[in-house]
């Protein structure tokens, strides 16, 4: 009987076992797919825009003819509406958290804006471009300026920072909370001195995130009416531009082959500026991480 018992535990033993290797298998072919994919992506991308790549492709403005077009209006009004975007997003978005967690009571109505607030970051950026035109471009009379355009861009990417925000705060051991108290210091001072600083990590990867998502998006730009070529430099946030996205559907869209090699290189400006912007922001964090 015993052996019996043992034989069939080895069976439901080995059965696991292949059922294991087999998902692992599947896990492994999708992730080598999605890899492959990547690659080829970044092949094709930079195999056709790294030939123009030059110095008069950063200082020329968008042109009709392929040869002479440049992305120079373009970086310039993304770097712009960043400028706007992230102390907007960043301080409403922490701001929010800091009072849904630390001082916001846990009741109904609360936990309702919670919800709803974690259901806005899945809401399609098409939406936010309507509730920017409506309130920023006509009701605030902005235009399709840079200000009114960060401000859409900030409300699109707000729930993201709000959720990871509240995530990174609720991490704070309550501990350190007590011990704060307990040496004297007052709620905001606890706040400011012990769980900011040690939530920051958290904070700025959802931050990166957002920001990332927010350099790249067209529909909201499309809808509120940002142009798409211009040939001068925005000197003021209440000037209108034109953004890197902008620049680069425009581009892409135009039937003729060179154009297509034009946006490949304006996909790789567009990548470089994701990148230095992600590798600043993982410095801060990394920083904090050794202090805390």
């Amino acid at each position: 009987m015993r052996y019996i018992e043992e034989q069939s535990v080895m069976k439901k033993m080995n059965s696991r076992k292949i059922i294991n290797s087999i998902f692992k298998g599947i896990f492994f072919v999708a992730t080598l797919i999605a890899l492959l994919t990547l690659a080829v992506l970044f092949y094709r991308i930079l195999s056709q825009g790294l030939g123009y790549l030059t110095t008069d492709f950063f200082t020329n403005f968008a042109s009709r003819f392929p040869e002479k077009a440049g992305i120079k209006a373009a970086l310039i009004g993304s770097l712009w509406l960043m400028a706007v975007v992230a102390p907007v997003s960043m301080i409403l978005g922490v701001g929010s958290a800091i009072y849904l967690e630390e001082y916001a009571k846990k009741n109904r109505v609360n936990d309702f804006i919670r919800v709803n607030i974690s259901n806005l970051a899945g809401v399609p950026s098409v939406v936010f471009g309507l509730l920017g035109l409506t309130i920023f471009v006509r009701a605030l009379a902005l235009g399709n300026s840079i200000l009114a355009a960060g401000f859409t861009m900030s409300l699109l990417i707000l729930p993201v920072i709000i959720v990871a925000s509240q995530e990174a705060i609720r991490a704070v051991p309550s501990e350190v909370r007590q011990a704060s108290y307990g040496m004297g210091a007052t709620k905001w001072q606890t706040i400011l001195r012990v769980v900011l600083p040690s939530a920051i990590p958290g904070i700025l990867t959802g931050s990166i995130l957002a920001l990332s998502r927010a350099i790249g998006e067209t529909a909201p730009l499309v809808v509120i009416g940002v142009p798409v070529i211009i040939q001068f430099l925005p000197a003021g946030v209440m000037d209108t531009f034109t953004a890197l996205p902008m620049q680069i559907y425009d581009w892409a869209k135009r039937p003729q082959a060179d154009f297509q090699n034009v946006a490949s290189a304006g996909i790789i400006v567009l990548m470089a500026v994701l990148l230095l912007m992600n590798s600043v922001a993982v410095l801060i964090r990394n920083k904090f991480q050794k202090r805390y």
